[in-house]
């Protein structure tokens, strides 16, 4: 199995450019079985999920071109197959394809997603939607069908601002008879994305970043085009590795209104750095502040940015918590940071953090996708050689980076 080997204590210089986001892409894929014929999305990233969502495509016989980060899906021969387990495991996303599938063909067959194991993760909200729009949701084994006769618009309340409900409601709705108003909505830039894309196809989509969404269904939706957002999550991780052992490290293309709660937070811990109107220039920071983070839907704090901020927290000069509020095992990547020399200690959703700590090398065990971003800076940061086993959680989410952080001075290599 591959390993990452990094070589710690590099300071890194020079420019990181942001792909498009992961979490807009994996919805992008699915909204595409909405077009009668072609859309094409544009800034797509390499990354492992993507590698199965195209997959997924191929069993549901449409056709697909990419180039370089430009992907052009005709879905003229669109049919309707069963998603197969070894394929929706891969990933949470695949859930996406219930919404589109359900529009297209008012039925969706597909085994359980997959994803992170960073908590329970459920589903109901979504479930939910769909029987407001007039879905019947059976549930078979390890496998969910949903069906319906015909989809009706609703009015649809959330009792949880869920991304993943928000878009798939989104979704089923846009073919749906009339209008579907989902109140409680998510209000994620992947959310704006996703909608924005939808516009293109002739649906008609009002309030999308706001927790007013409004859809007016249409039969016949086609040409779609898109370019997937800047990734707000890899971008703040890259900026915090800037505040531990950046030198003028800018990172470009991304979109700073997304990350305005980082900034903050960042701020508050006493560290600097210089915005321009595309990218964030920072240098390492010699004196980091202990603060009080919570995790929360958009505009607040964001859950997948907390375990890279709790290794920059690490290094703070005193006691931080952190109020995890959206997942409830978020914190199983905090027991590898443990065995590098930090001292935390965990009380169900409360993680306090005492620092600073030097941290020294060891081999580790990548956990999930953003704990193993976690891990990364860890050994960015640590003296010594650090070896970290089960990368491909990191692969799925972050495009190319161990070139990224070479090309900018990190000693970092994937290993047999």
């Amino acid at each position: 199995m591959p390993k990452l080997k990094i070589e710690g204590g590099n300071l890194l210089t020079g420019n990181i450019q942001i792909s498009g986001s992961k979490n807009s892409a994996v919805a992008l894929l699915p909204a595409a079985l909405l077009c009668d014929t072609k859309s094409k999305i544009l800034n797509v990233p390499k990354i492992r999920d993507i590698e199965y969502l195209l997959k997924i495509l191929e069993v549901l016989n449409c056709k697909y071109e990419i180039n370089n980060q430009e992907l052009e899906i005709d879905t003229t021969n669109l049919k309707n197959a069963p998603i197969p387990e070894n394929l929706s495991e891969q990933m949470r996303a695949s859930y996406y394809f219930m919404g589109t599938l359900l529009a297209r063909f008012h039925r969706a067959e597909i085994s359980f997603p997959g994803g992170c194991v960073i908590g329970a993760r459920p589903i109901d909200l979504h479930i939910k939607g769909f029987e407001a729009l007039g879905a019947k949701v059976t549930i078979i084994k390890n496998k969910y069908i949903i069906e319906a006769e015909e989809l009706k618009g609703a009015h649809i309340h959330l009792d949880f601002a869920s991304v993943g409900a928000t878009i798939n409601i989104m979704l089923a709705a846009s073919r749906a008879q009339g209008q579907t108003i989902i109140e409680n909505a998510a209000r994620e830039p992947e959310i704006v994305n996703v909608a924005e894309f939808l516009i293109s196809t002739g649906c008609n989509i009002t309030g999308a970043g706001s927790s007013t969404i409004k859809i007016e269904g249409s039969n016949s939706l086609d040409n779609g085009i898109i370019k997937v957002c800047p990734d707000r999550i890899e971008a703040s991780t890259y900026i915090i590795m800037g505040a531990l052992i950046g030198k003028n490290l800018c990172i470009k293309d991304l979109n700073i209104k997304h990350l305005e709660a980082v900034l903050k937070k960042l701020s508050e811990c006493g560290i600097s750095y210089e915005t321009k109107e595309n990218e964030v220039i920072i240098s390492k920071c010699n004196k980091i502040l202990p603060t009080t983070i919570v995790t929360e839907t958009y505009p607040g704090f964001p859950t997948d940015i907390q375990p890279p901020f709790v290794t920059l927290l690490t290094q703070s000069e005193g006691i931080s918590t952190v109020l995890e509020t959206i997942y409830e095992s978020r914190f199983k990547y905090t027991e590898s940071l443990k065995l590098l020399g930090s001292k935390t200690i965990t009380e169900q959703n409360l993680l306090t953090i005492y620092g600073p700590t030097p941290l020294a090398s060891n081999n580790l065990y990548v956990p999930d996708l953003r704990g193993g971003a976690a891990l990364v800076l860890a050994g960015l940061i640590a003296t010594g050689t650090t070896y970290l086993d089960n990368i491909s959680l990191i692969l799925r989410g972050y495009e190319d980076i161990v070139e990224k952080l070479t090309n900018v001075g990190a000693k970092i290599e994937i290993i047999e």
